[in-house]
C-alpha cells in the first residue's frame, strides 16, 4: 500500500508542471478572443444591392420613304437589281395570304424579299440606258431590209436565255446554254458531204425546216459553250468532205439509201432507149420523162412503199414508155 502511494505521488508531481502550463495557454488564448470575438456564420447570405444599368435605345430615324419628294429621281435610288428594302419604295405593297385576314405589309414580309422585283427597269431608267447606249451603236444597214437577205448574210443564229433567278445570286445555271441554228443550204456541199453530215448530225438536223441546232452546255460559262457550238459546226462540216478509203470499196448493197444516178437503173435505162447502138455516154437529161421516173424509183425505194408512192411509179412508167394513161385506175 505504502509503495502505492509513493508510485501515486511521483508522476503526480512529474505532470503537475505539464498541467499549470496548459491552463496558462487556455488563459492566455481566453483573453485574446475576448479581444477579436467569434465569427458569426451566415447561413443564408446576404446579396450585394447592384443598381440596374438603364438601356438608352437609340434614335432611329423615320423610314426614307416619308421624306422622298414626289418628282425625284426614280433611277438614282433604285438603279440595279436588288432584294426588295420596305424603307425604299414607297408603294403600300401587300404581299402574302392570312386566312380570313389581311395581306402582310411591306415590312418585315418575306414573300416580298424572295421575290424577284423590276423596280430598276422602269421606263425612265430604260430610256436613259439607250440614250446611253446610242454612241456604241451604228445605223442599220439600208440594203438588210427582209429577213431572207438577213438570213443569206448572216446564216449563223445564236440563241442565249436570260432568267430572274430568286437567290442571293443573279447567275442561273440555265444561262450557259448556247443553240447554234443554221440552215443546211447555207453550207457548200456536194452529195456525199450532204449525206455525211446529216448522218453525223443526227437528230439535231430537222429536216421539216432544213435547220441545224447544235445545242451545247456541258461548259460552266456561256462563252466556252458559244465557242465549243462554233467548233462542233466547224468539226462535223469538215469531217464531211472527207472520203475514207473503205468508202470506195462500198456497192450498191451496202449503200444507207438508193442512189439512181449511180445505179443499174440508170445504166439499163440509157442502154435500152439508146438501143441498138451502144451507148457512149450514160446522159438521162435527153431521155423524155427521165427525170419524173428517177424521182418515182428514189421516192418508192427510199421512203417504202405506199398507194401513193405506188401511184406514182406507175405514172411514170407509163409516160417514160409512151403508154397511154388509165384514169380509172
Amino acid at each position: 500500500m505504502l509503495l502505492i502511494t509513493r508510485r501515486f505521488n511521483a508522476k503526480l508531481t512529474r505532470g503537475l508542471p505539464k498541467t499549470l502550463k496548459l491552463i496558462a495557454t487556455y488563459a492566455n488564448v481566453s483573453n485574446g478572443e475576448q479581444v477579436e470575438q467569434f465569427r458569426v456564420l451566415e447561413l443564408y447570405p446576404q446579396k450585394d444591392v447592384v443598381q440596374k444599368r438603364q438601356v438608352q435605345k437609340p434614335k432611329v430615324a423615320p423610314p426614307r420613304t416619308m421624306e422622298m419628294p414626289t418628282d425625284q429621281d426614280w433611277p438614282s435610288v433604285w438603279p440595279g437589281a436588288r432584294t426588295f428594302h420596305p424603307a425604299s419604295v414607297p408603294l403600300p405593297l401587300r404581299q402574302g395570304y392570312v386566312e380570313k385576314g389581311v395581306p402582310p405589309d411591306k415590312y418585315v414580309n418575306a414573300e416580298l424579299m424572295k421575290i424577284p422585283n423590276f423596280l430598276h427597269l422602269t421606263p425612265p431608267a430604260i430610256r436613259r440606258h439607250c440614250e446611253a447606249l446610242k454612241q456604241f451603236c451604228t445605223e442599220w444597214p439600208v440594203a438588210l431590209d427582209t429577213d431572207e437577205k438577213c438570213t443569206e448574210h448572216f446564216p449563223v443564229a445564236i440563241t442565249t436565255s436570260d432568267y430572274c433567278y430568286s437567290s442571293p445570286t443573279i447567275r442561273d445555271p440555265l444561262a450557259r446554254i448556247v443553240s447554234l441554228q443554221i440552215k443546211l443550204s447555207s453550207l457548200y456541199l456536194d452529195t456525199h458531204a450532204k449525206d455525211k453530215l446529216l448522218r453525223l448530225l443526227a437528230d439535231r438536223y430537222n429536216a421539216e425546216t432544213g435547220v441545224i441546232t447544235i445545242t451545247t452546255d456541258r461548259c460552266p460559262s456561256r462563252k466556252q459553250n458559244l465557242e465549243y457550238a462554233r467548233y462542233l459546226l466547224t468539226a462535223v462540216y469538215h469531217e464531211s468532205w472527207r472520203v475514207e478509203p473503205w468508202e470506195a470499196e462500198k456497192s450498191e448493197a451496202d449503200m444507207e439509201y438508193f442512189d439512181w444516178d449511180s445505179s443499174v437503173s440508170r445504166t439499163s435505162l440509157v442502154t435500152l432507149y439508146k438501143w441498138p447502138e451502144p451507148p457512149t455516154d450514160y446522159d438521162y437529161e435527153t431521155i423524155p420523162h427521165a427525170t419524173e421516173y428517177k424521182i418515182a424509183v428514189s421516192d418508192l425505194i427510199n421512203n417504202g412503199e405506199d398507194q401513193y408512192s405506188v401511184n406514182k411509179y406507175k405514172e411514170a412508167v407509163k409516160n417514160l414508155l409512151n403508154l397511154k394513161s388509165d384514169d380509172k385506175s
